[in-house]
């Protein structure tokens, strides 16, 4: 009886697992043009940036294998639509709100998510790293946000 049981519970698994597949949500991998990038305060920032941030908060996210598969594949997009809102590096023709944050966000190691360092281990900063983005995004942003007000 608890073999059938067991069978029947992994069909059952493998059923939601190929459901979840026909959800159209999450396989888009839509990288649109870059606009514009910001002036970089220095190449070693839009190095760390590039590392660290750029696949969430860009037009050039590198899409992995999992990010095709279902449920992954709506998290990695949402991880990324909702990055590329709050400040994308690729569209730095329009304002956004958070950017200020961003350098708090690296300092606090908040930025980048540890989930992501775990799948991700090239974004793990080290603390000089980690100082260096975050001195290099507040210098970025503060030029930025002068040469709008001009």
């Amino acid at each position: 009886m608890k073999p059938r049981r067991l069978l029947l519970g992994l069909g059952s698994l493998l059923g939601v697992f190929a459901a979840m597949q026909a959800v159209p949500y999450g396989r888009t991998h839509h990288n649109p043009p870059v606009t514009r990038e910001p002036v970089w305060d220095s190449a070693r920032t839009r190095e760390l940036a590039v590392r660290a941030c750029f696949d969430c908060h860009s037009n050039e996210t590198r899409w992995p294998a999992y990010a095709s598969v279902a449920p992954m594949s709506w998290v990695v997009q949402d991880d990324v639509e909702c990055g590329r809102a709050v400040v994308n590096f690729s569209a730095w023709n329009q304002p956004y709100a958070l950017a200020d944050a961003a350098a708090t966000s690296v300092i606090t190691g908040n930025m980048p998510p540890t989930w992501y360092r775990m799948a991700h281990p090239e974004a793990s900063l080290s603390d000089e790293e980690r100082s260096a983005l975050a001195a290099g995004l507040d210098a970025t942003v503060k030029r930025a946000t002068l040469q709008a007000r001009q």
